[in-house]
């Protein structure tokens, strides 16, 4: 369905013998996903008025994935709830990447479609799993219409001891019952409302931290579809799970090549870190020591040399608390890092300040063009007075 604004009419276009507004949408574009409609109304104020509007969030009544069961399973409904408003769900993964967008529009409007349109999909795909675990729970929203006692999801216990441990094994998150009458809560499995903490600190407005925030997010949601399919048996139901892990697959990949459209995009952030500490590696634990890559050999992103702390506390009091050292095992120096630093600095803030320029400010594309062409709208005004 599209939602139209009003304010996007002029004043006396509507018609008073059609108010279905919607019915009157014909789209310049046949593919519902793009931004752009025309509506004709006939027969009204006006003898004909075509007016362009900006279509913003279209719904399709059409699932991306065409999500089924074989049967109920309020069981598995609970656990899916993971994925409806859990940490690592669907929802969280839509408004984290929506969040993300807004810093990014400028100066990185590549970067902010790319995070729009992810994000839209996640909202998609939060429908198809709210739309799996209502059929999942399918029979449970009637039966709950009549006296529990007489329905025929308690015809199948007997007794008060049944009915408990049906809630307790079944139905882990009883608001299900109680609360959304056999639909999807916001809840993850457990039952705990789906909070905002969850991604408030993966909106950093900086994409080469966002963005890495991204790629473990989808790891996450990866994993736990991965986790989800070991405890289901409906064949649908695995082909859902399997397209929307998939697709965190996919997302994972997409996110990693607009990291690596960054360049430099390693330290996260601006500044370079300091050379004196950025390679050494303190051997915090007792026992057998264990080397890899991470403690031996060079460093993956800056080609440093690791320097093995063997006896952590010892080092830090003969270096007076880490304060007397200098660069080892590195070709960079303090003095080169708070050059690069300086450097980084004015060229981040002068993309962004070239990109958002002080003064007045819009967001729609439509009133952006008319902002950087007064002269041409002032002139096509006057034609139009004229006629």
């Amino acid at each position: 369905m599209a939602f139209v604004s009003n304010s996007l009419l002029k004043k006396g276009s509507f018609c008073p013998k059609t108010p279905e507004l919607p019915a009157f949408v014909e789209r310049q574009d046949r593919r519902p996903w793009r931004n752009t409609a025309e509506i004709t109304m006939p027969d009204c104020f006006l003898d004909r008025v075509v007016i362009k509007i900006s279509l913003m969030f279209y719904h399709v009544k059409e699932l991306q994935f065409d999500a089924r069961v074989s049967k109920p399973d309020p069981a598995f409904a609970t656990l899916l709830l993971e994925q409806f408003g859990g940490a690592n769900g669907e929802l969280a993964a839509a408004l984290r990447y929506f969040g993300q967008a807004f810093a990014a529009r400028k100066p990185f409007p590549d970067k902010y479609d790319l995070l729009m349109d992810i994000a839209t999909e996640e909202f998609s795909h939060l429908e198809i799993v709210g739309a799996t675990i209502q059929m999942l729970l399918q029979g449970i929203n009637g039966d709950l219409k009549r006296a529990a006692d007489e329905s025929e999801i308690m015809a199948l216990l007997d007794g008060k001891k049944a009915k408990e441990e049906f809630i307790h094994q079944a139905l882990v998150a009883p608001q299900t019952l109680v609360s959304s009458g056999g639909g999807p809560a916001y809840t993850n499995s457990q039952g705990v409302p789906w909070s905002a903490a969850y991604i408030n600190g993966d909106c950093n407005g900086d994409l080469t931290v966002d963005l890495r925030s991204d790629i473990a997010a989808e790891s996450r949601a990866k994993i736990t579809y991965e986790y989800l399919l070991q405890f289901t048996d409906d064949p649908y139901v695995k082909q859902t799970l399997n397209f929307l892990m998939t697709r965190e697959v996919a997302h994972f990949q997409m996110f990693e090549a607009a990291l690596e459209s960054i360049q430099p995009n390693f330290p996260p952030g601006v500044r370079q870190s300091d050379p004196r500490y950025s390679n050494l590696y303190f051997n915090m634990s007792s026992g057998a020591d264990i080397r890899g890559p991470w403690n031996e050999g060079e460093s993956s992103q800056l080609g440093e040399t690791w320097q093995f702390i063997d006896d952590p506390v010892r080092y830090v009091m003969e270096t007076n608390g880490l304060t007397n050292l200098e660069p080892n095992g590195t070709p960079r120096t303090v003095k080169g890092v708070d050059k690069l630093d300086k450097e980084m600095s004015e060229t981040r803030s002068e993309e962004v300040n070239m990109a958002v320029p002080i003064g007045e400010q819009a967001w729609s594309q439509h009133s952006i063009d008319q902002m950087e062409s007064p002269a041409k709208g002032t002139k096509k005004r006057n034609s139009r007075s004229n006629e």
